[in-house]
């Protein structure tokens, strides 16, 4: 947010929260709670610093996932060391993440059912990760 952080965020973030309880509701009711799993997606975050009354852009950031076939109640990656002149900040605020959205994005699309081999070929850079890079967050039942 460039504007209006303080005032407006924890709205956002209440009916964000309140739209995704009710969508998860009625997919549990539908009888399609281990069917469909909601989650964000970006590699877009925002720094610490402020731009007066926001913040600006940075790298990386929280997600999250919904659904039946979730393993919730975990938190996968690290949380970021906040304070001056850490080693996972790279000026003005701008962290580096701890987990990869290939990561992320790969151990989504193996729920989705694609095989190993395939998310080799559509995440490349999957195989930097080592031999295990799937994040554990989905699953496979």
């Amino acid at each position: 947010m460039h504007d209006a952080q303080a005032k407006t965020h924890a709205q956002l973030l209440t009916q964000l929260g309140e739209a995704l309880e009710y969508f998860d509701g009625l997919m549990t009711d539908a009888g399609l709670g281990n069917q469909v799993t909601t989650f964000t997606a970006s590699d877009f975050g925002r720094t610490l610093d402020s731009n007066s009354d926001g913040t600006d852009h940075g790298w990386g950031s929280h997600h999250f996932v919904v659904g039946g076939a979730v393993q919730g109640h975990d938190m996968y990656g690290q949380y970021p060391v906040i304070g001056a002149d850490q080693a996972n900040d790279v000026g003005a605020g701008r962290l580096i993440p701890t987990t990869s959205v290939d990561q992320y994005a790969g151990t989504l699309a193996r729920w989705f059912g694609l095989s190993d081999s395939h998310i080799r070929q559509v995440f490349p850079n999957f195989a930097n990760f080592g031999s295990s890079p799937y994040l554990g967050f989905m699953s496979q039942g």
